[in-house]
């Protein structure tokens, strides 16, 4: 299993690929992405972990002056990795935290609801919203992240 964070080049030759979209808020959510990754790491079976390669937006040297313009060239450099791995993953695992709001992780569940598999736990402040979404576009949802990954990982 491999973990990729941008702005890492990603050559994608796994078999499955997700994409760990969701909240990060400029680190106003927990830290699911890892919460994740260690699942996949513990439900993937040992002969298979090389089919998996995992993409995860969160990046570990992100600097909060980095403008959210296109025109701050690490800021854009980020967005085109994330949408660049948006496309190239067969599975995109979408966590809402309730400690946010996820303006993006919403964009982004809309433009891949198609290969989405959705988190959106009590709390979150637009629950209604993605729970309809996700009935109206037959989006599996589920209740955590370990049956998320599960779902993943038994597909």
């Amino acid at each position: 299993m491999n973990v990729f964070n941008p702005p890492q080049r990603v050559i994608a030759h796994q078999r499955k690929i997700i994409f760990l979209a969701g909240s990060i808020e400029m680190g106003a959510a927990k830290e699911w992405q890892q919460q994740a990754i260690e699942l996949f790491d513990s439900l993937i079976p040992e002969e298979e972990k090389n089919d998996y390669l995992i993409l995860n937006p969160r990046r570990p040297d992100w600097d909060s002056s980095w403008k959210q313009a296109y025109e701050d060239p690490q800021f854009y450099q980020q967005v085109k990795w994330e949408l660049s791995s948006l496309q190239k993953a067969n599975y995109v695992l979408v966590y809402f935290d309730p400690a946010t709001k996820s303006p993006v992780s919403m964009l982004e569940l809309g433009a891949f609801h198609h290969k989405a598999i959705v988190v959106c736990p009590d709390g979150f402040w637009r629950k209604g919203n993605i729970d309809i979404f996700c009935e109206e576009f037959l989006i599996k949802q589920v209740a955590d992240l370990e049956n998320a990954v599960k779902l993943i990982v038994a597909d």
